[in-house]
């Protein structure tokens, strides 16, 4: 075999794996491989948008705080962190009822993303509640603090969920490739 055929034949192969992962569509769920749980793949989904949306608007109320803004408008944002966090905690539950039908990776990711979102849950209680008994004080420091604790939970949540999404799915594809590779 000439130098030229043993350096084509993986060079082939890599571009057509390649290829294979850049046609999949970039915004569908997690792709299922054999023990995934399409309800919780979706529910996962949905909780990524949610802790984007939370990550965007604990982004949006960290600049609030240090700004000098009404207090009517914190506290409107304040509201809309809350809401993001409350549906986020719908998704949890359903997540938790869904557990045992799941993969392991799926449990492991629920195992994970709960005791953040807790603590990111508990962390808005306490911004709302030292707004609330503050109002007249909206730009001290303490606020602040809480606006940024709270992004930095909404982040790490985002950055969680996603990774472990985008784990499923090239578990997913892995197992396609596998298959498709024993099958010769």
């Amino acid at each position: 075999m000439t130098i030229y055929r043993k350096l084509l034949v993986p060079w082939s192969l890599a571009f057509v794996v390649t290829g294979y992962l850049l046609m999949a569509p970039p915004n569908r769920a997690v792709a299922s491989s054999v023990g995934d749980s399409e309800t919780i793949s979706g529910l996962l989904s949905e909780a990524k948008s949610e802790a984007l949306e939370l990550s965007d608007d604990s982004d949006k109320m960290v600049s609030f705080s240090r700004s000098v803004l009404r207090t009517q408008s914190l506290g409107n944002k304040l509201n809309e962190i809350k809401e993001h966090v409350n549906k986020a905690g719908k998704l949890l539950a359903k997540l938790g009822e869904a557990r045992e039908a799941g993969s392991p990776w799926q449990q492991e990711a629920i195992d994970h993303i709960t005791p953040l979102l807790k603590e990111l849950a508990s962390n808005t209680e306490k911004t709302i509640k030292h707004f609330n008994d503050n109002r007249l004080l909206t730009h001290r420091q303490e606020l602040q603090e809480y606006c940024l604790v709270n992004y930095e939970l909404a982040k790490e949540l985002a950055a969680m969920v996603g990774d472990f999404i985008a784990y499923g799915e090239t578990h997913a594809k892995f197992s396609e490739l596998q298959k498709k590779v024993e099958a010769r």
